[in-house]
């Protein structure tokens, strides 16, 4: 449904997307996720045929978005950050006067269905000013869905939401799933997690990951946290504990441990991918006359994966 092949951007000397690639399949939820201004939005923008491309290619619904550039923006609903909006207007004029711009055919039907999709349709004649941010949100979905298009791009669709309507709308994103493809484009961890089938990671306009969030997770089996609890000064433990081979950073940890104490303290440590350093951390521990009170191994959740990707800005595998 949606191929990406190299797809690069420069902006002068700078290079904004590097040589993206990605494939997305019919009826997928993919998830593409970064962190802020790590090229999320100029590649949505080159997908959406807004912005060309300096070098590569990309096809939705089997058209170019660059030679065939009006059929595939036909193929593409859009829903943006924030959705300009006409908050005097009721939800049914607004969207048919969107329908009317845009050359939507047989509107009424298209506007109907759309509202329907959207779950606001008992909200036909309602004000748009006077509607909460969750049911804005809706009539911004429904306005990306008027003609019915195979897919759908939506950018950071829960910003801003109260904890309902997040669980509302994730679960209206995961009703049009049987009828559309959906890209969702956040740098929400917990967006991802709750609502994406697949989960591409983006990080300094590269692609460092692409996989399902459960298969991230067994990829990176052997990068885990291990939390070490030990009976010494802090400062010390954490000094000999940075000097083992193959641990990358130490920091203090809030978890509590078994019988901690005043002298007791937990420590984090993150190790490099498929390395077991317990054994050199225990060794370390004796070495410095401390106790060892408890370590054991913590897999890494799909935060610590995300942190991990952008700050290496490569795949671990």
């Amino acid at each position: 449904m949606i191929r990406v092949e190299h797809l690069t951007k420069h902006y002068g000397p700078r290079v904004a997307v590097a040589d993206v690639t990605f494939h997305v399949e019919k009826g997928e939820i993919l998830g593409f996720l970064g962190p802020n201004g790590a090229g999320k939005t100029t590649t949505m923008r080159m997908l959406t045929g807004y912005l060309p491309p300096t070098s590569g290619r990309a096809e939705v619904n089997g058209f170019d978005v660059v030679h065939q550039s009006l059929k595939a923006r036909g193929s593409i609903g859009y829903l943006p950050e924030a959705v300009p909006m006409h908050p005097e207007m009721s939800v049914r004029s607004y969207l048919d006067y969107l329908g009317k711009l845009t050359g939507v055919r047989n509107r009424r039907a298209a506007v109907n269905l759309a509202m329907e999709k959207a779950r606001i349709e008992h909200r036909a004649k309602d004000q748009i000013g006077k509607l909460s941010k969750g049911l804005r949100q809706r009539v911004g979905i429904a306005q990306a869905l008027l003609g019915d298009p195979p897919v759908l791009i939506m950018d950071e669709p829960t910003s801003g939401l109260d904890p309902k309507q997040i669980i509302d709308t994730r679960n209206l994103i995961k009703s049009l799933q049987s009828d559309h493809t959906v890209v969702l484009s956040t740098h929400i961890l917990p967006e991802v997690a709750a609502t994406c089938s697949r989960v591409v990671i983006i990080a300094n306009g590269r692609v460092v990951a692409e996989d399902t969030p459960e298969n991230l997770d067994r990829r990176l089996k052997g990068a885990e946290s291990l939390l070490v609890a030990v009976r010494g000064k802090p400062e010390n433990v954490v000094a000999a504990l940075r000097r083992v081979p193959k641990v990358l950073k130490v920091e203090p940890s809030g978890e509590r441990t078994r019988g901690q104490t005043a002298d007791v303290h937990a420590f984090s440590v993150e190790c490099a991918v498929h390395a077991d350093v317990r054994e050199s951390i225990a060794q370390a521990v004796v070495q410095g006359g401390w106790g060892l009170l408890e370590m054991r191994q913590a897999q890494m959740n799909l935060e610590e994966i995300f942190l991990q990707l952008t700050r290496e800005g490569g795949s671990p595998s």
